[in-house]
């Protein structure tokens, strides 16, 4: 029996999860059926409860169900929970009962941290400036403060937004946030999760940002350069984008599902190679 995962989005039909997961399977000899399954707007609970009826065992979910999914799990992980928004469902028995339980993560943020440590940033001591107050924002705050950076600034256009936000995490480290006028000083690593870069649009930063030898990460990634990594290079930073973020995330969720790592580099390689 070939156990069957998914992702669900919408739209979804771009989705490069099929083939990365289709990758980590061969790799690791894995028999899995990994497919892209476009949801409805108003039904994603429906469609996950018909991936499961039909055998499913376990998905992915992207934008627009990330808290959808958060709310339909049974438990979920710590970073989940402060989250609100769950990219990886686990389908498992509770060990109590048949009762099948949905086990929610969100593996987002542990892509970032592993992407940016590939890339050779030291986050432990160093000054991040993370862009933007949305999901995809929030889902990596708790990983990268873990790393126990100097500090952590949430800039976004609305400085309310970022503000609260800040105040969600700041148990877990050195936190603030504001609006993008707050954004004073260098910083060793900048981080763009706004949606900018879909629009071609460049939040309004200031001249001087980058300290010496500092990255520019933007979440986003294309067979061309973002405006907001165009922007970095020319003021000195080393530009990366999101693709092995990407990448990363789905290792993690492969491997809660699987019990296997799989290696990422030669999946990253090939996919590159494909844009």
């Amino acid at each position: 029996m070939i156990d069957r995962y998914c992702v669900f989005g919408h739209p979804v039909t771009h989705s490069k999860s099929p083939a990365i997961h289709a990758a980590f399977a061969e790799q690791t000899g894995e028999a899995i059926e990994y497919t892209a399954i476009e949801a409805p707007l108003e039904d994603f609970a429906g469609a996950w409860r018909r991936f499961v009826a039909e055998g499913g065992r376990g998905a992915n979910v992207t934008v627009p169900f990330k808290e959808e999914a958060f709310r339909l799990c049974d438990t979920l992980s710590l970073r989940a929970r402060r989250a609100g928004a769950v990219n990886t469902l686990i389908l498992g028995g509770n060990g109590l009962s048949n009762e099948l339980k949905v086990y929610g993560d969100t593996t987002d943020g542990v892509g970032l941290v592993r992407d940016l440590k590939r890339h050779g940033v030291t986050l432990a001591g160093a000054r991040l400036l993370v862009l933007g107050a949305g999901g995809a924002v929030r889902g990596v705050l708790e990983p990268l403060l873990a790393e126990e950076p100097a500090s952590l600034l949430v800039a976004n256009r609305t400085a309310a937004k970022a503000e609260a936000l800040a105040a969600d995490f700041r148990e877990l480290g050195e936190i603030a946030g504001g609006g993008f006028d707050a954004v004073v000083g260098q910083f060793d690593a900048v981080i763009n999760g706004t949606s900018a870069s879909l629009a071609g649009d460049l939040p309004p930063l200031p001249e001087g940002l980058f300290a010496p030898e500092a990255i520019a990460y933007d979440m986003m990634y294309g067979a061309e350069p973002t405006v907001f990594l165009r922007w970095a290079v020319e003021h000195g930073a080393q530009p990366v984008d999101g693709l092995g973020m990407l990448v990363e995330q789905a290792a993690e969720s492969f491997f809660q599902w699987r019990g296997k790592r799989p290696a990422t580099g030669p999946v990253l390689k090939a996919l590159r190679h494909s844009l």
